[in-house]
Order: C-alpha cells, then structure tokens, then sequence
C-alpha cells in the first residue's frame, strides 16, 4: 500500500450495554468491540497551506469537519504549526450504521500523522489525541479486540477473536446515535448482555462461547418498523447458518458471526436480493 494511504477499518460491537448516565453528560458503556476488514482509504499529502478534504460521493459537513479538527489536535499536542494538508476519502463502511467509520476515517488520519510527522509519539499519545475528537476514537486508533468502559474511551485489550468471517447488512434507513441513546430509560427494563461472559469466551478462545453472549441493548428501544427490519436480518443470517446476529452500535447495521468453514453465499445472496449495501469481512487485529 502507498506508505501516505491508510486502510480505515470499520468496527463491530460483539457486546453493547449501556449502564446509565453520568454526572457529565455522557453514558457509561460497556463493550467489547471488534476491527473488521470492511474498510475504507485515507490519503495524506501536504500542500502550499490549509487543509483540504476530498470525499467523492460523501456530502461534508459545514465548517471544520473531524478530520481537520483531528489534525489541529495532533500538531497542538506536538507544539508545532500544521503545515498545508490534503486529505482524500474514499468511502466503502455504510455512513450512520453504527459501524464507526466517521471515527475509523480519522483515526486512520491520525496514524498517517503519526507516521510522517512523529513516529516516536507513544501509541497511547495518540490514542489521547483522539479522544479529545470523539469517545471511540481511541479505540479506532488502536483497533483489534478491546473491552471498552467509561465513555468507550477506557480501553482493555482482549485475546483475539478466534477466526472467523462476518457478513454485515445496512438496511435502508439510518439510526442517528444521539436519538438512539435519548430513548433509553434505565428503570431496570433494559436487558443486559453478558459483556463479562464475552471477555471470559475470549480469554478461552471460544468462538461458541463469544457467539452466545452476542448482543446490543439498542435493540430493545427500536420503534416498531425498524425492529421488523433488524430482526428479518438477523433471522435470515440465522437461517443461513450465522452463529449469533445482532445490531452493531447504535444501528442500524447487522453483522452475523460465521465460524471459518461456514459457508456464506447464501446470506449474502438473500441479503442483497433486497438491500445494497451488504459486505462479507474478516476479524482484523491491532492496527497500532
């Protein structure tokens, strides 16, 4: 690969659960999150002055988007002037599926910094660097198998999850994040998935026992026509031999656990007779 360009990787919640508010505003998570291969490219290269992104197809925001305010972030943190950069995007994750790849698209920006520009900033440095960007940025620097506590910005390393293959589904809609978590009510009705569990099936190797505690408390406040949406691709990938299916993030993108020798075909054939964005991916590990 072209040492200026960066693999994006996108990321999946193998166990979400949200524990309540906190005194700042933000939730307390608890979750074991997963790189795949289903990515996307970051290229840096400087120019005569500014910062400038290029993301063919993807509308951008007004004003600094995350990428410049990462890249300001990075150059204060090193007390030194951000030269003229040009950045290009080249978008594959699904936009607003809970499949992080605003934040892998940064975070792929910071490594690139990093590489250039301050290879013996320590990993943990850069980390740093984006949380002051966004809570699963940290993660999204350091990508792999990870325990994620806090505000998901509180990262533990996990063994890895052991080999296997993930067909993920976006279906037609988008789940903003911020309307998601304002429909939670921790009155004691919220299922938990047993993240724990999860972390121990890990540490075992266990791709049944990671299966079986699969799991997003998200899908417990989807209004009524989503639910029915979620739940046909979770049954379909079920059917077609998933081990365990669940929404990842705050949605609305299924992913199904298939073991290595699973076929896959047949999911992905029923799944894209009826949406078009439908991938097949790998676990990848730490991408720092």
């Amino acid at each position: 690969m072209n040492p200026n360009t960066q693999a994006a990787p996108a990321k999946v919640n193998l166990a979400l659960d949200i524990l309540g508010r906190r005194p700042d505003g933000y939730h307390e998570m608890r979750m074991v999150m997963q790189t795949v291969s289903l990515c996307d490219r970051v290229t840096l290269e400087e120019a005569e002055e500014g910062f400038t992104l290029f993301a063919p197809g993807l509308a951008l925001p007004q004003g600094k988007t995350l990428e410049q305010r990462a890249a300001e972030a990075f150059f204060a943190a090193l007390g030194r002037p951000m030269p003229g950069l040009r950045v290009t995007l080249e978008k594959r994750t699904p936009a607003y599926a809970g499949l992080g790849g605003g934040s892998a698209d940064v975070a792929a920006l910071l490594r690139l910094l990093r590489r250039r520009y301050a290879p013996e900033l320590p990993p943990a440095d850069l980390e740093a660097i984006g949380g002051q960007i966004g809570s699963d940025m940290p993660f999204c620097v350091r990508g792999g198998t990870a325990l994620a506590e806090g505000r998901g910005d509180l990262l533990t390393d996990l063994p890895p999850l052991p080999d296997c293959r993930f067909v993920i589904c976006k279906p037609d809609f988008d789940l903003p994040t911020g309307p998601m978590f304002a429909r939670l009510r921790f009155d004691g009705s919220l299922p938990h998935p047993d993240v724990s569990g999860m972390a121990a099936a890990l540490g075992r190797g266990s791709l049944d026992g990671a299966a079986r505690r699969v799991g997003n408390v998200f899908e417990a406040v989807l209004e009524k026509p989503e639910r029915r949406e979620i739940e046909w691709i979770k049954e379909t990938l079920l059917r077609r031999g998933a081990l365990a299916a669940a929404m990842s993030g705050s949605g609305p993108a299924v992913f199904g656990l298939f073991a290595p020798d699973a076929e896959t075909a047949g999911a992905l054939e029923e799944l894209r007779g009826r949406y078009a964005q439908v991938f097949q991916a790998e676990p990848v590990g730490r991408l720092l």
